[in-house]
């Protein structure tokens, strides 16, 4: 065993302990996997990450993601943490303001606004559920099947059946039955959209690509809530999820339900007030944003 460079990031916000907490060994090299399986189920967080040397040459570093009850190919809130993690430590990407991430997944692009972090979100997959899944995860998630206006399997990494219900006090008024979601064995995400975005569909792209990721102006109300049910990998509510909102981002703005720049909030119910930035760029290409701030920063033994 060896001291190890170690910090605990709250991503999705700029305010300590307001968002959603990530573990980050900032060296994990000769660590086997059950020794990073069994870290991340002590500090019991939705996940835990590794950094590596890349084995790809193009990449600047390269993580392992584990929850406490597997390892994911691809996270959301752990690749910003990591990447906040990275250079806090004093990490230097090869192409200047782009850093490039190696995980299981691939390689994922992640670009500074000042200082704040957006990844480039993955290639997805969806389809339509089947009419048997969405009977039963309805009635875990306790609601009617009147409250779903749209369902889609959304495929970016991780696998998230994604609702999104009549409106935004829907989703804040969820209370799941846990144990039934574990039994399916299928991570669930809800959103719904606030009164105003609802009613506002769309944005202008001057107006997008000026604003974009920028703390020159206030950040708009949020448009959508979301909530993220893992259950079937150990964590029964995600404070703040990048990876769904990514997926659930490329279908929402594709299908026509969201404009191409929005926040979403997440975290709510658990006391937390996480934001996530999504815009949609020129190329078509999907950019999922958030602040990270270090909560703490020290060493661990392992």
């Amino acid at each position: 065993m060896k001291t190890r460079p170690f910090k605990q990031v709250d991503v999705f916000t700029s305010t300590p302990y307001f968002g959603n907490p990530l573990a980050v060994v900032l060296d994990g090299t000769g660590l086997d996997d059950a020794t990073m399986q069994r870290l991340a189920a002590w500090t019991h967080l939705s996940e835990t990450t590794f950094l590596l040397p890349p084995t790809d040459p193009s990449a600047d570093y390269r993580v392992r993601i584990f929850t406490p009850g597997g390892e994911l190919p691809f996270a959301g809130h752990p690749t910003l943490g990591s990447c906040h993690a990275w250079l806090e430590a004093g990490g230097k990407p090869k192409a200047g303001h782009l850093i490039v991430q190696q995980c299981a997944k691939g390689l994922v692009p992640i670009r500074r606004e000042g200082e704040r972090l957006a990844f480039a979100a993955p290639a997805l997959r969806r389809s339509a559920p089947s009419p048997t899944l969405l009977a039963k995860v309805a009635g875990a998630l306790g609601i009617k099947a009147q409250q779903i206006v749209a369902a889609q399997l959304l495929d970016n990494g991780p696998v998230w059946l994604g609702l999104l219900l009549n409106d935004a006090d829907s989703v804040l008024a969820l209370a799941p039955d846990h144990r039934a979601l574990a039994e399916l064995g299928q991570k669930v995400g809800v959103a719904g959209l606030h009164p105003a975005s609802a009613s506002s569909p769309l944005i202008t792209r001057s107006n997008r690509e000026a604003r974009a990721f920028s703390r020159a102006e206030e950040a708009p109300a949020p448009a959508i809530e979301v909530r993220a049910f893992a259950a079937p990998i150990g964590v029964e509510e995600d404070p703040v999820t990048g990876s769904f909102n990514a997926s659930l981002a490329e279908w929402l703005i594709a299908e026509g339900h969201m404009a191409d720049h929005y926040i979403a909030s997440q975290g709510q119910v658990l006391g937390r007030d996480g934001r996530v930035h999504i815009l949609r760029d020129a190329d078509r290409q999907v950019w999922v944003g958030g602040d990270s701030v270090t909560c703490i920063d020290g060493q661990v033994t392992l």
